[in-house]
């Protein structure tokens, strides 16, 4: 039988639970996928339609994870995050041509996921301290791409 003192010790012993929250933001923003080094049936039988100028409608999905603040309930102010997105993605992309107006996407080609990758490089170092676990990018409701961490 387990004593009240052994059980207190077991606990203190436990890590405190964490949460995660999920923000979402939306951009509008055209593309294309080729390789300037491939041919045009190079580029269309990898790329298809895409190949050609075109749009999307974006959702990027941003989750962080962490502990709750005692006095707020909350991982990270929801205005915090919100500005963060906006300012170090959202307004970069957004009514933008990716392969042409985004520094941080030349010489990428904006797949979903490369787009979601560059949203993970950009946003990661400007949430610190708060830990950045998924970034969820999609183009099209059969399209999304994820990038996760530890």
């Amino acid at each position: 039988m387990e004593t009240e003192s052994s059980a207190q010790g077991q606990n203190r012993w436990r890590r405190a639970p964490t949460a995660r929250i999920t923000r979402r933001a939306t951009f509008a923003a055209a593309h294309v996928l080729r390789r300037s080094d491939w041919d045009e049936d190079r580029n269309r039988e990898i790329f298809g339609a895409c190949v050609g100028e075109h749009g999307h409608n974006y959702v990027l999905e941003v989750t962080v994870t962490g502990r709750l603040d005692p006095d707020t309930g909350m991982i990270i102010n929801l205005k915090r995050l919100d500005a963060v997105i906006r300012e170090q993605f959202i307004d970069c992309v957004d009514h933008k041509h990716l392969n042409r107006d985004v520094p941080f996407l030349h010489e990428v080609i904006p797949t979903a996921e490369n787009v979601a990758l560059a949203a993970w490089q950009v946003l990661q170092p400007a949430l610190a301290p708060i830990e950045l676990v998924r970034i969820r990018v999609a183009e099209s409701e059969n399209n999304s791409a994820e990038v996760v961490g530890a």
